[in-house]
């Protein structure tokens, strides 16, 4: 009687399930990243590591993206934003720059059509409520960090906000 005479599930076998199970994840893992705005998730269990990044709109095969944010972009300049001066720094290295904790959607006030938490001017002081950003289904006030003036607010109401990415400066 030879190794392969056993009653156990060939190597065939254990291999399907181990492909309709990853098949299960990666589409479970793409509905979330469809749900939450995310571009790209890893998970690892058992010994099975599986990554799922959605691909930029120009990098897609297809002229479709499988995902529409919201946001449309307006074409009327950001508030506070204009051309850099020279010697001006870019905003993303500004030493005031507030960056988003989390991956979310930034809403500036309390409730739609609500009066924002600040406008460019406003003074604020350090633990400030300045916006709100929802991430999955949780609105998260977002203090100041520090005390100073609102000179430049990157974000448009209820755009989509990626981690780190600047929201506004506080000089």
């Amino acid at each position: 009687m030879d190794a392969t005479d056993h009653n156990e599930p060939s190597a065939t076998a254990a291999d399907e399930k181990i492909a309709a199970a990853s098949e299960t994840i990666v589409r479970a893992l793409a509905r979330l990243l469809n749900e939450t705005g995310l571009t790209e998730i890893e998970i690892e269990r058992a010994g099975l590591r599986v990554r799922v990044v959605r691909q930029s709109a120009a990098a897609a095969p297809t002229p479709t993206p499988a995902f529409t944010p919201a946001f449309v972009p307006s074409p009327e300049p950001l508030l506070g934003a204009g051309p850099l001066a020279p010697g001006k720094l870019e905003p993303a290295k500004h030493p005031g720059i507030v960056t988003s904790p989390m991956v979310g959607t930034a809403y500036r006030a309390a409730e739609p059509g609500g009066k924002p938490f600040v406008e460019v001017g406003t003074v604020v002081k350090a633990g400030d409520s300045i916006l709100i950003i929802e991430a999955m289904k949780t609105m998260n006030q977002i203090p100041a960090p520090r005390a100073g003036t609102v000179t430049q607010i990157l974000i448009e109401d209820g755009q989509p906000v990626e981690f780190a990415e600047p929201l506004m400066i506080i000089e």
